[in-house]
């Protein structure tokens, strides 16, 4: 069936294939955090594990909403491993990092994802496409705010 939903296809494919960037770089972000909710130790365990489980329950809820919003435009969301492996600027970890080299790395992490979701943003806008410009607006905020309080525990 034609979509006709007020954007251009070639639109509609540049925003998706941005979101699908955005996409990639959230799913990397949630296995690292899991990750590191799993495998914290030392004085500040609790405190973090708590902090990670929110950080990885919230991306979970976000990867959700990226993928529907790229459905919703029309293309298919990646969704395999090699996909977001292919897609993502987030390195996975191959080693075990103590405590604050894990907050610093998702700090950064958090960081990678403004920087992906800002250039998401240009064919968004050009597009005039509003969901995606208030989706994009609204991780921008949660990332900015996770990398914040993630760099406190670093200062």
């Amino acid at each position: 069936m034609e979509i006709n939903i007020g954007i251009s296809e070639e639109n509609r494919k540049a925003i998706a294939d941005e979101l699908s960037k955005v996409l990639a770089d959230s799913y990397m972000l949630y296995l690292k955090t899991h990750n590191y909710h799993w495998n914290v130790t030392g004085e500040l365990f609790h405190s973090l594990h708590e902090q990670f489980e929110e950080q990885y329950t919230e991306l979970a809820e976000a990867i959700d909403e990226i993928a529907e919003r790229i459905r919703a435009l029309g293309y298919r969301a990646p969704g395999t491993f090699k996909e977001f492996n292919e897609l993502t600027s987030i390195d996975e970890d191959t080693e075990e990092p103590e405590a604050l080299e894990m907050v610093r790395r998702l700090a950064l992490g958090n960081e990678q994802i403004l920087r992906t979701a800002r250039k998401a943003l240009k064919p968004a806008n050009e597009a005039e496409d509003e969901a995606t410009v208030d989706l994009l607006t609204q991780r921008l905020d949660i990332h900015a705010k996770t990398a914040w309080m993630l760099r406190s525990h670093l200062e």
